[in-house]
């Protein structure tokens, strides 16, 4: 399919499996967040909601430095990593980790729009029935919000996807190890001759976003179906 060689084979992958860990380990992450934002009043609150909301407003490279500066072997928090045997700097884990920050946001604002969709009246009769906040929250609002939820998980899981600043910026372009989707495009470009081959990757990059999307919208239709019934 696409006539892609092994190479490119490799970033496909690669990306998918970089997309797949980002938008999974941050899901349970983004749903605390966005139930944060929507429903609890706290100081600090502002001050979370620009944090959360950062990654879109710095350039991504910025993004890169700075986790470079937080997660290299010489940092603190690096040598930890290095320690628990799950270092981040230059290698995959750390694309994952790149896209994951990236993508939170996306992923954030679509579950909190959900949440504050969901009357708290139900969530007070439920607590007036004796249900703790925890079932409450799984009982009554989890299945309410769970289009978003759905919404969220596929958009982070495409900004993953074509993450490039952040990416190479932390962990470099190497192939088979780094080099993602959109490094890959960007070095084919680089070479005499290397137009064809970032054509197909572009070409999967464009069916990989459209199938993603489509399945966001398959998704929120059907369990908002559900949820109606």
């Amino acid at each position: 399919m696409f006539g892609l060689g092994p190479e490119e084979w490799a970033a496909v992958l690669l990306s998918l499996n970089v997309a797949f860990w980002a938008m999974a380990v941050s899901l349970p992450f983004g749903v605390l967040v966005a139930y944060a934002l929507a429903r609890w009043r706290f100081a600090g609150r502002q001050v979370l909601n620009g944090l959360v909301h950062l990654p879109l407003i710095l350039p991504p490279v910025v993004t890169g430095y700075l986790l470079l500066v937080a997660f290299n072997p010489r940092a603190p928090m690096g040598q930890l990593l290095e320690w628990l045997g799950t270092p981040v700097a230059f290698r995959w884990t750390g694309a994952a980790l790149a896209a994951a920050i990236m993508g939170f946001p996306l992923m954030v604002r679509a579950i909190r729009l959900s949440i504050e969709a969901v009357d708290p009246a139900l969530e007070e009769a439920a607590a007036t029935l004796g249900a703790s906040r925890f079932r409450v929250f799984f009982t009554v609002t989890f299945p309410l919000i769970l289009p978003g939820v759905l919404t969220g998980a596929i958009l982070a899981f495409a900004k993953a996807m074509g993450e490039f600043g952040a990416t190479i910026t932390f962990v470099s372009n190497i192939p088979g190890q780094t080099q993602t989707l959109p490094s890959a495009i960007y070095a084919f470009l680089q070479v005499p001759g290397g137009e064809a081959a970032a054509l197909r990757l572009v070409l999967v990059s464009i069916f990989v976003a459209m199938a993603a999307l489509m399945l966001s919208e398959w998704l929120s239709r059907r369990v908002a179906r559900r949820v109606g019934a």
